[in-house]
């Protein structure tokens, strides 16, 4: 029998998941809320005042400009817990059924 490699071990996938999900809901909670709420800002017809809501939706925080790479950051993270979680669950997947 073949070993898993370092990074496929269960203790490292538990490890790497739990450091990405409390980011990814930062990142998803404030993607979400701020799409949302300059939607909701756009029926009452105030867009205009909520701008900087889509500047944050877009990853555009003050000096910090993330607005190219943001939306390929949260596709990351959110790829890498899928997977993550995955491998996880089909670790401690009952092996005769």
């Amino acid at each position: 029998m073949t070993q898993k490699p370092h990074w496929l071990q269960p203790r490292q996938l538990r490890k790497l998941h739990r450091w990405f999900a409390p980011l990814m809901v930062f990142l998803l909670l404030l993607t979400l809320l701020t799409g949302s709420l300059f939607q909701v800002a756009i029926a009452l017809g105030a867009g205009e005042n909520y701008y900087w809501l889509l500047d944050w939706h877009r990853g555009h925080f003050g000096r910090i400009n993330l607005d190219n790479i943001y939306p390929f950051l949260n596709a990351f993270g959110l790829l890498m817990l899928v997977t993550t979680g995955t491998l996880m669950w089909l670790q401690i997947r009952p092996a005769n059924r």
